[in-house]
């Protein structure tokens, strides 16, 4: 099952084919919803938590592409990355306009999740 497709990308706007418009998204092949950072306590620093990436494997991501902002303010918790790593996830930390292209570059070929911050 492939992930769904970013339609389109604007400041503080995600579209996603089939799931509706998000300020901030999670999504994983078959599916997405909003990023709601309040649900793991993530903020801008330390970054973004490795509860926040642990809903993306559960469904089934091998690779998995974090947005760092358009501005790249959006750190990633370094016990984020050893998680990745501990799993064998291949992991891409990029600024979110590099983040949706190379997301949109994998996703139908690749069990690939993101989350996706469309500011700062």
């Amino acid at each position: 099952m492939s992930s769904p497709a970013i339609t389109h990308l604007s400041w503080g706007k995600l579209e996603v084919a089939d799931h509706g418009t998000f300020k901030d998204a999670k999504l994983w092949p078959g599916g997405a919803r909003a990023w709601d950072w309040s649900e793991t306590g993530t903020r801008h620093e330390p970054g973004i938590q490795p509860a926040d990436v642990a809903e993306l494997l559960a469904q089934g991501a091998e690779v998995v592409v974090l947005s760092r902002g358009m501005h790249e303010r959006l750190l990633t918790c370094p016990d984020t990355l050893a998680l990745l790593e501990e799993r064998g996830v291949e992991v891409h930390v990029l600024q979110t306009e590099e983040a949706v292209a190379t997301y949109e570059s994998l996703r139908t070929t690749r069990p690939v999740g993101a989350l996706i911050h469309s500011t700062c």
